[in-house]
């Protein structure tokens, strides 16, 4: 079984290495003293959502802290091509099953996006903390599936924004039941041809994943992401939920593009 993960900031765990030792404090320690009840001897993981993980044993426990002395220090590289989940506000949570799912299945960023046909709006003043909101439910996702990375939870777009991010993007590809081309075989024609440029050396490859609300994508906003770059995709036999998609799609993504 594998070991509990705990994190913490960025950068804190970079002067680890066997032998040493890390005092881990605040809500995580106190997580891992009174809800896991980790004890001395035992096994655990700390890392620090950007790719940086410690192996270690617990050797001291107090109510506020958690002393782990290192055996093993490790850095997860960033994935040659990151896969973003576009996921359209949506009402009942949905959206935010979405974004934990996807998450604990390997994607890399989320995007909330403000369709047409959102029946969820977020309104200015409550805007920080919905996003507060989602990014607390993907840290959690991460740590429930053991990762390194925290992914990213960008800023709230509207369709604006998204047709300048779609145009960004290295390929973005809208999930509707209406589309031609099977998701596969998109994935498949795209990596091909981006083998064929090589790499340059520089940012990953950033793979959009569009998923509409319960409503679907208007086709209007459909045709403004094509105009912007977009390709529509089919993504199997039945209509998912905007719950399931994008965590459907992040599977076969991830196993078309050589993720897993």
């Amino acid at each position: 079984m594998s070991n509990p993960v705990f994190f913490t900031p960025a950068g804190t765990l970079d002067d680890q290495g066997p032998g040493t030792t890390f005092v881990l404090t605040g809500a995580e320690a106190r997580h891992a003293v009174t809800v896991k009840r980790l004890a001395v001897g035992e096994a655990v993981d700390l890392a620090d959502g950007a790719g940086t993980r410690i192996t270690g044993t617990v050797t001291a426990v107090a109510p506020q802290e958690l002393t782990v002395e290192c055996v093993e220090a490790s850095t997860e590289a960033r994935p040659d091509i990151r896969l973003i989940l576009v996921q359209a506000l949506a009402k009942g949570d949905r959206d935010e099953l979405a974004a934990e799912t996807a998450t604990e299945l390997g994607i890399d960023a989320v995007v909330p996006w403000q369709a047409e046909r959102s029946i969820v709006r977020w309104k200015p003043e409550r805007a920080a903390k919905a996003h507060a909101k989602w990014q607390s439910v993907v840290t959690a996702a991460a740590k429930q599936a053991r990762r390194a990375w925290i992914p990213e939870v960008r800023d709230a777009v509207d369709g604006g924004a998204l047709q300048a991010a779609v145009a960004a993007a290295d390929l973005a590809v809208i999930l509707h039941e209406d589309a031609v081309r099977p998701l596969r075989q998109v994935l498949e024609s795209w990596r091909g041809a981006a083998q064929g440029q090589g790499s340059d050396g520089g940012e990953p490859r950033e793979v959009l994943l569009i998923v509409g609300p319960e409503g679907g994508i208007s086709p209007r906003e459909v045709t403004r992401l094509c105009d912007a770059g977009a390709v529509t995709a089919l993504l199997g036999h039945h209509v998912l939920r905007s719950s399931t998609a994008g965590p459907a799609a992040t599977v076969l993504a991830s196993d078309v593009l050589g993720r897993w």
